[in-house]
């Protein structure tokens, strides 16, 4: 969960997340560099007239700060590339969600059994929550799902585009009418997710999260039989 104190991502449940993580952490120190160097130039630019006359009319810098760049471009680059290339990969998963938006709330099926099981999820209000449960995230049906297991989840809408996202795995998605869009992923701990729709859908776009409940193969398969 994110709260006020927080200036990172959220922890990771998900191999592709960590990922993320390491990429957003390998780019922002680049950029922490980029900027200090830059910083220092403009200062050294400003107070020393040797370094001034340097600067605008040495042929070598100019040789320099166009390579430089050119060079930092690519330790962005091929880690960006690989990622996506993991984001985009299909592996052969065991369990397939369908998600549906609607205005306001998601509908889930299970699809890989003997009688699909659907259902619908909507926010607790915050009249009715508990003292334990979060203001405007908590909803009524959890999607349960194993951990350890690669799921696929097809994402489509009823009425107008809606975004399945859950930060803590990676995943945003959007869901679309008349589309089926697929998103691949693992959850590799057990525990509670926390998502919300991204896509501003109408009046209540704020009010339809997303919760999903992490646990081990046997709690699952016992949830599914009742």
């Amino acid at each position: 969960m994110a709260t006020w104190s927080n200036f990172n991502t959220q922890n990771s449940f998900s191999p592709l997340m960590e990922q993320l993580i390491m990429f957003h952490d390998h780019t922002l120190l680049i950029l922490l560099m980029i900027t200090t160097m830059v910083t220092y130039i403009m200062f050294m630019l400003m107070f020393n007239k040797y370094t001034n006359h340097i600067l605008l009319e040495g042929q070598m810098i100019e040789v320099i700060w166009t390579i430089l760049p050119a060079i930092t471009l690519i330790f962005i680059a091929l880690p960006s590339l690989r990622l996506l290339y993991l984001l985009d990969e299909s592996m052969n998963p065991l369990i397939s969600l369908k998600t549906i938006g609607h205005q306001w709330y998601w509908k889930y099926e299970y699809m890989d059994f003997k009688t699909p099981i659907e259902f619908d999820s909507y926010m607790i209000p915050s009249n009715e929550s508990e003292l334990n449960s979060f203001r405007l995230l908590d909803v009524d049906n959890r999607t349960v799902l194993p951990m350890n297991t690669q799921i696929r989840s097809l994402i489509t809408a009823a009425d107008v585009i809606h975004s399945w996202t859950i930060p803590s795995l990676g995943i945003k998605t959007d869901a679309t009418p008349g589309r089926l869009n697929q998103t691949n992923f693992l959850i590799n701990r057990p525990g509670l997710l926390y998502g919300q729709c991204s896509e501003i859908c109408g009046a209540n776009h704020s009010f339809m999260p997303i919760v999903i409940e992490s646990v081990n193969l046997a709690t699952f398969i016992k949830w599914i039989k009742s």
